[in-house]
């Protein structure tokens, strides 16, 4: 059985946290896509924890923790990342990671740094990780491969070849200093070493896991509105971030992707640039910053503040199609009970007409938003495990987001803990 944990808007939706609770019922969980450029926040017995690269059910002994082929690598992060969680009293996890995955290498960071310099105020709002030159690597096919640190005179060739076209552009366009080949050699047999007793053929992995009845879990990174194909392009992150990318980004066949549990916000967020309908400003929005999250909304990766608005039915009902999804985690109800009425986006008006239908971004940067307001609860929610005992204008609010996306919400979380969850299923 193979489930599918992804988000349904910009990301920061609350993955983690669903992934960190139904892990506990699976065997092996997958990270498919994305890099170290945005983080999963996870509070458990153990503590609090922002995880990018490794997935999130790394805090159970049963699991085993899997760096798919769609992930761009960065191989010093992840052993960082394992080495932290073990300092802070977490078990080792088991971790393989794919022959296939794409390294992230040191150049990329300081490629995506000089890119953004060069753009300056027109710039993609990058968390300066290196993930869009890995990618852009990958499919001009001069990326390097996990398993080619294992062939010497490969490796050694390709080195020469990349740095000659890369030191041109380093010159050239942004006037900054040339790669030492030498140096990026060395560098390589330091992460051969490095990542040597994790990498295995996952996608065999994976199918005799499969044959054998095991439960898997695939992870997303960010939400359908990230995609770059269906996304907010070209304000989107370089990888697919869709349910249906899980079969690739994981080497599995896409039959067997039996669930899609999508992931939604009970309010709307983002991190970076881009167009988001929905958005508040001035101290509403800081209000209600302050309140989210599971403290505060700010980005467990880059720390910035992250964008806030109201709840946008339109964008996350085409998230949720986009994604597939079976059913829906609705995430950060809880922080929502300071208010006396909550507006909710049920509507983009474009050119004076009004339309439910996401639209393509040229369009996405006219639309004004259409407002409901229902009234608000007034309380605090936290620990309430039984959906018919919140207050009824809670209730009601869940209920009126399942009727606008139609697709039904079988959990909702009401506080950051692993236990701080309502099943409705």
């Amino acid at each position: 059985m193979v489930k599918a944990i992804v988000g349904a808007n910009w990301g920061d939706e609350g993955k983690g946290k669903i992934t960190d609770m139904l892990a506990k019922e699976c065997d092996i969980i997958v990270r498919f896509q994305g890099g170290s450029n945005a983080g999963h926040t996870i509070v458990n017995d153990y503590g609090k924890f922002a995880l990018h690269l490794l997935p999130s059910g790394v805090f159970y002994n049963h699991t085993t923790s899997v760096i798919g082929n769609g992930v761009a690598l960065n191989i010093p992060y992840l052993v960082k990342e394992i080495n932290s969680l073990v300092e802070q009293g977490v078990p080792k996890p088991k971790v393989l990671v794919s022959d296939r995955a794409q390294i992230l290498m040191p150049y990329h960071i300081l490629f995506d740094e000089y890119e953004e310099e060069r753009l300056g105020g027109k710039s993609f709002g990058s968390t300066k990780s290196g993930i869009a030159p890995c990618y852009s690597d990958k499919y001009a096919k001069i990326g390097f491969q996990v398993n080619e640190l294992f062939d010497e005179e490969t490796l050694r060739e390709k080195i020469d070849n990349v740095c000659e076209q890369k030191n041109i552009i380093l010159e050239h366009l942004y006037h900054k200093p040339a790669i030492d080949k030498e140096e990026l050699y060395k560098t390589m047999v330091e992460y051969r070493e490095m990542v040597r007793p994790y990498v295995c053929n996952v996608s065999a992995y994976l199918y005799n896991a499969i044959k054998e009845g095991k439960t898997v879990l695939l992870e997303g990174q960010l939400g359908a509105l990230k995609d770059t194909d269906h996304g907010i392009y070209p304000m989107v992150t370089s990888s697919s971030t869709l349910a249906a990318f899980g079969a690739i980004g994981a080497g599995i066949a896409p039959y067997e992707i039996k669930e899609i549990i999508t992931v939604v916000k009970a309010y709307s967020s983002a991190v970076g640039a881009g167009a988001f309908v929905s958005e508040l400003f001035g101290d509403e929005a800081e209000e209600l910053r302050k309140r989210g999250g599971d403290g505060g909304e700010y980005g467990a990766t880059t720390g910035r503040p992250r964008r806030v608005g109201w709840f946008d039915a339109v964008a996350t009902k085409y998230g949720c199609r986009m994604q597939g999804a079976t059913e829906v985690a609705l995430t950060v109800l809880d922080p929502l009970g300071y208010l006396d009425e909550i507006p909710m986006c049920i509507g983009y008006e474009i050119d004076g007409e009004v339309t439910t239908d996401f639209p393509n971004t040229t369009q996405l940067y006219k639309a004004k938003p259409v407002l409901k307001t229902l009234p608000g609860w007034k309380c605090d929610i936290r620990g309430i495990k039984d959906f018919d005992k919140l207050p009824k204008e809670c209730q009601n609010y869940v209920i009126e987001i399942e009727k606008e996306i139609g697709v039904p919400i079988t959990m909702v979380s009401n506080g950051p803990g692993r236990d701080d969850i309502i099943l409705r299923r």
